[in-house]
């Protein structure tokens, strides 16, 4: 059995995405199942190497993180250019999770260096800059990928084999609720969960540029192609408390509301917050209505419910409700297990860079997500229906 080593440079793992995500649920999780395992003849082993600004903080993911994945710490510095240049030894692909406006300087360094390139999204808070990265890549002849990963996720998964089944019929319409309460940390004892350049639109934050990304490669891989959309955002809160404890004014965009029109008539909603307290089955849920059924996806559990199962209400606002409508559902079984969806597209990434197998989430298919939150930020600023052209 032949291991063949294939070295990443994680650059901007130190943050939270970064580290719980890619580092440790996803390259860690491949070192400690033994590899990913092609056939009988061949196990591709990732060997990373940590690269950031802040070397205490990558020293203590290196020895932590490597220590438990394979006995002893992973490689790290903070010398960026150094491990592109080879002179930590030789890792084949750049992967990117640093600040989506530092986003374009390490892949135009990747690109000197002649690495693949894989990297979070958004890939950066304008399509034509978007767009620019993309042909950068393209131009130049690498492998590149952008993260996509709640296609992975059991939710969606379930909805597009229901789709593909025919259970739906004729779908109708398809709505989606996210969203949590962020704490703002100006309260004590209730510190922020996300930090805090999510708020500063100056820093590449807000709802948009964020969740607009993704819902479009979730509408483009399981719906349909977006044809036009309208769109409007708010600032809920203007005040929020910084991690070196200081209040900050918000800048950026912290609920977004869309409507999306499908090439194929279809249309659907996504409201979408981080000030919104949550009294539904999961963070996001999604519900697709079709003529011959519906159903509710979480991020993991999906309930349906069809044509021939659903009730017959009656309005009348006089008498207590005599229908449980949360009774009339079922689960749909979970028939295989499902593995960590950031892990699944890391080794989808993986095979296509050493084996080229297919592989269609490049940064020009990240650039339409970009696309797509810009239009959405026009549609709110012109108050109008804004459509959504080819890249």
């Amino acid at each position: 059995m032949e291991i063949r080593r294939i070295g990443i440079i994680m650059n901007g793992v130190t943050g939270r995405m970064g580290t719980n995500q890619h580092l440790a649920r996803s390259i860690c999780a491949i070192i400690k199942q033994g590899g990913i395992q092609i056939g009988n003849d061949l196990i591709i082993m990732p060997e990373p190497i940590l690269t950031g600004r802040r070397d205490y903080a990558l020293k203590r993911l290196a020895e932590t993180y490597g220590v438990e994945a394979r006995g002893e710490a992973f490689a790290y510095t903070t010398d960026v250019q150094g491990a592109l240049d080879g002179t930590y030894g030789d890792y084949e692909i750049f992967f990117d999770a640093s600040g989506t406006l530092q986003r374009a300087k390490f892949v135009e360094m990747a690109v000197k260096a002649g690495k693949a390139i894989y990297c979070e999204k958004p890939t950066a808070t304008e399509t034509k800059e978007a767009v620019r990265i993309a042909k950068l890549v393209e131009d130049a002849g690498l492998k590149n990928g952008v993260v996509q990963d709640k296609l992975w996720l059991p939710g969606f998964r379930k909805l597009k084999m229901l789709k593909e089944l025919g259970f739906f019929g004729n779908i109708l319409s398809v709505k989606g609720d996210f969203g949590y309460w962020v704490f703002t940390g100006m309260d004590s004892d209730q510190p922020a969960q996300r930090p805090s350049w999510n708020y500063r639109a100056e820093d590449g934050g807000g709802m948009m540029i964020d969740m607009f990304c993704h819902w479009r490669y979730v509408i483009d891989n399981v719906f349909g192609p977006v044809k036009s959309l309208v769109a409007h955002g708010k600032t809920d809160i203007d005040t929020r408390r910084a991690e070196a404890g200081t209040p900050f004014a918000c800048t950026a965009d912290d609920s977004a509301y869309a409507m999306f029109l499908l090439e194929d008539g279809t249309m659907v909603q996504f409201n979408s917050s981080w000030c919104t307290r949550v009294r539904r089955d999961d963070l996001l849920t999604v519900q697709v209505d079709g003529d011959k059924g519906s159903a509710v996806a979480g991020l993991r559990d999906v309930v349906v419910q069809s044509a021939a199962e659903t009730p017959k209400p009656v309005w009348n606002p006089d008498v207590p409700q005599t229908i449980d409508f949360f009774e009339g559902w079922t689960p749909v079984p979970d028939n295989l297990e499902y593995d960590n969806a950031f892990k699944i597209q890391w080794e989808e990434f993986i095979r296509h860079v050493v084996l080229d197998e297919p592989w269609r989430y490049s940064l020009m298919e990240g650039a339409k997500g970009v696309q797509l939150a810009e239009l959405g930020m026009q549609s709110w600023k012109e108050r109008c229906w804004v459509d959504v052209p080819e890249l």
